[in-house]
């Protein structure tokens, strides 16, 4: 007898991007991945299939590893199926392999019928991200925007929730058509920008959010090669938040209705080839 399981999980923007000290901080958007899980003998190991914004064939290897080691956890037959759907753009810094991970083993755990603390089955996915190879610091703070939702803060090599704050805003994001995958990101380089992170890092403790991540993005901009020209284009529209999102490309602005508009114009100016998507924060825990 097979049995069936859903998870879902959103995709997040950075606040302080975590690969320069392993302290992090991120906010949920409401930009979303779905997964279902089949279980069975007649399966024969673990297969998975990924669609992302309705084109199929990314790597499955993240999600399988996600339903390997939920079952792996709880000594069951490594039998299974997994799909994922996305709308999150993979490769852009809006932290696709998160959500897909959490979403998975949620999905992995409602299909065997078990219950986790939320912050158990991040560090499940945290742990198939790294075995994968598809971040470098497991990106746990991007794990917990994605499956708590609100604005988070996080030791990443402790595993840690410091501290997770909800907070309305609309979100306006420019996705570039370029894509940026965390594993090829200059780590030596990030490090040299660590103590003016711990800054950004202190002002997101004080929840001065918008502060820290503006300062987070120029910093990455710098140390990573990216073009700042997105933020201080936010920034003569009144924008007060915004940041390179992850290793980039993309950048991500908090904004109100009245700034969305100015600033979408703002950067269809910049003739950067892409998009602009407009969502809101996601406050909802999904689990």
């Amino acid at each position: 007898m097979g049995a069936r399981g859903y998870g879902k999980a959103s995709g997040a923007g950075t606040v302080i991007n975590a690969i320069a000290t392993y302290k992090g901080s991120a906010f949920g958007i409401e930009l979303w991945t779905d997964a279902i899980v089949e279980l069975g003998e007649d399966f024969s190991g673990i297969e998975g299939e990924t669609e992302v914004e309705g084109e199929k064939g990314a790597d499955t290897r993240l999600i399988e590893r996600c339903v390997e080691l939920v079952l792996k956890k709880f000594d069951l037959p490594l039998c299974g199926y997994v799909k994922t759907r996305s709308e999150i753009p993979v490769g852009s810094g809006l932290k696709s392999s998160s959500a897909a991970a959490n979403a998975v083993v949620v999905a992995t755990l409602n299909a065997i019928g078990e219950e986790a603390k939320a912050l158990d089955a991040i560090r499940i996915g945290v742990e198939a991200a790294l075995d994968v190879g598809v971040s470098i610091t497991g990106a746990f703070d991007d794990a917990c925007a994605s499956l708590l939702g609100g604005f988070v803060i996080t030791d990443n090599k402790k595993r840690e929730l410091i501290k997770r704050v909800e907070k309305e805003s609309e979100v306006l994001v420019l996705v570039p058509g370029e894509k940026a995958f965390t594993a090829d990101t200059d780590v030596k380089r990030s490090k040299l920008i660590a103590p003016w992170v711990n800054i950004a890092y202190e002002l997101a403790l004080e929840e001065r959010f918008e502060e820290a991540m503006t300062l987070n993005g120029f910093m990455y901009c710098a140390a990573l090669n990216f073009n700042p020209e997105p933020m201080l284009k936010a920034l003569e529209c009144g924008v007060k938040g915004v940041s390179l999102s992850g290793t980039g490309p993309s950048f991500a602005a908090l904004v109100d209705e009245e700034k969305a508009e100015g600033l979408r114009d703002a950067w269809a100016e910049l003739g950067v080839e892409g998009r602009v998507i407009r969502r809101r924060i996601n406050n909802q825990p999904l689990l």
